[in-house]
């Protein structure tokens, strides 16, 4: 990396940096060269050799550097004091979003960021290759990027279907600009209109589908409820049947760490979804698969570009509660699992992606503060809000090894979660579109804690609310109380 660095500044002739030399923790290089610039020393060595040789700045350029190593090398940098920087990551750089020398500022992606997603790839050119694509959703964070992924093993063709009329140009331009051999059908279409996605599978026939068309904002859904159940439940319960009958191979549902014991409309909602996509299992030839995950760094509504337009601005940054802490990956990573999970997939999985280790919010902010140049509760302030209606304190992911199956890939796992029989499933559909077509939100609510065991989602009167829904046709009732959410 360093050395590829050197050749293409060198080669551009660019007079704005002039590299003094490397430093390096293999000691063994030490007093070797790159590309003709000595390895001067080790990283202990740095503060001395800033001084002597008056560096100005320091360039990160570790081939899968992980988020601790380079919060280390911050942290002495911020000692010493001089600037760091960082080059663009292996994935931007081969997906020829930018070059080696397109050096930049160390963001906060770059300080959570794991080691680079190995793929399988023989197993991904079987499940893509040739094959005509639909993502729904196709201009949201998520959707977005699986559609970049998906570039990359030469479909027949990829159909973007999304509702909102500008993100579907937006993506549309950037793959017609960077993935012109692509061809692309951009298809304005709202998944919950049945006449709209039957047309489209009728003329298109979409062998593979990523469906990660959702309403996902825990706090908006809240106020929507009703909005939630149509768009989370019943438009993937469509397109999924859709899927089924014109015999698509795959269907793959983009599901969330908040389906697990769910507090949240927008995770029960999510749950029943999950419900819906192994009961279509049982109806269709066609392989249904469900993928959890937690947030996604940068996405659309997430709390990083929230934070950062508060610093930028010079407004205080708001954390809701000291100790909320989620867990995080980049939506590269993310995308390529989920690419992933559903190759392996063979019908009825609902997948589980490793997070990591969970991150507190209020690290979160203090990181992109310093990333910033600026010093938390100095420069900028950090307030708490207080927890908002539906969200926990600590999020799960099914993490515990009773839980789990292995697969073969090390980031990927199968859940051990419950099934329901196509009787329950029908039952509960039933119920959701009658008090849906009431638009009766409270008893929306309280129907999540009827048909799911393990959800508690706050139905407004504090009371004690009963599961009468149990899986495996087992019937219970288990008095749960339903008071403020924990997030």
């Amino acid at each position: 990396m360093a050395a590829t660095l050197v050749k293409e500044i060198v080669g551009r002739g660019n007079a704005e940096l002039e590299v003094r030399g490397f430093v390096d923790d293999d000691v063994r290089k030490v007093g070797g060269s790159v590309g003709g610039i000595k390895v001067l020393g080790t990283m202990k060595d740095l503060p001395q050799l800033v001084d002597e040789l008056k560096i100005k700045q320091v360039v990160i350029a570790i081939d899968q550097a992980q988020g601790k190593e380079i919060r280390q090398i911050l942290d002495l940098c911020g000692i010493i004091p001089v600037r760091a920087q960082i080059i663009p990551s292996l994935d931007e750089i081969a997906t020829g979003r930018v070059s080696v020398s397109r050096i930049r500022d160390v963001e906060i992606e770059d300080l959570l960021g794991r080691e680079t997603v190995k793929l399988e790839d023989q197993n991904l050119h079987e499940f893509l290759t040739g094959k005509t694509v639909m993502v729904t959703g196709a201009g949201g964070s998520i959707g977005s990027e699986l559609v970049k992924q998906i570039t990359a093993y030469q479909p027949k063709q990829i159909l973007l279907v999304e509702r909102a009329e500008f993100l579907l140009f937006q993506i549309d331009h950037e793959l017609s600009d960077k993935f012109s051999e692509t061809n692309c059908v951009p298809l304005i279409a709202d998944i919950c209109d049945e006449p709209r996605m039957r047309e489209i599978f009728e003329r298109y026939s979409p062998e593979v589908i990523f469906h990660a068309a959702a309403h996902k904002h825990v706090p908006l859904m809240e106020i929507n409820t009703v909005e939630a159940v149509k768009n989370n439940v019943f438009a993937t319960q469509l397109v999924g049947r859709l899927a089924g009958e014109f015999n698509a191979s795959s269907y793959v549902l983009i599901s969330t760490d908040k389906a697990v014991n769910p507090t949240s409309v927008m995770g029960a909602s999510k749950r029943l979804a999950e419900i819906v996509v192994q009961n279509l299992g049982q109806m269709f030839d066609t392989r249904y698969i469900a993928v959890r995950f937690g947030n996604v760094l940068g996405s659309a509504g997430s709390v990083v570009p929230i934070f950062r337009e508060q610093i930028q601005n010079g407004e205080a940054v708001t954390v809701t509660h000291r100790e909320m802490t989620r867990y995080f990956m980049t939506i590269s990573e993310a995308s390529q699992l989920v690419l992933q999970a559903g190759a392996l997939g063979k019908g009825g999985e609902i997948f589980v992606l490793d997070m990591g280790k969970p991150v507190k919010i209020l690290d979160l902010a203090e990181d992109m503060i310093r990333l910033s140049g600026l010093t938390p509760y100095d420069d900028i302030d950090i307030v708490f809000t207080g927890t908002r209606k539906g969200e926990k304190l600590f999020e799960e992911l099914e993490m515990t090894g009773e839980n789990l199956l292995k697969t073969r890939h090390p980031k990927i796992f199968i859940g051990k979660i419950a099934t329901y029989s196509a009787a329950q499933v029908e039952n509960m559909l039933a119920e959701l579109r009658s008090v849906v077509a009431n638009a009766d939100e409270r008893q929306v609510r309280q129907l999540f804690n009827s048909l799911l065991a393990e959800a508690s989602v706050q139905t407004g009167d504090g009371d004690l609310d009963s599961k009468v829904y149990q899986s495996d046709e087992k019937y219970i009732t288990r008095p749960v109380k339903l008071g403020l959410a924990e997030e």
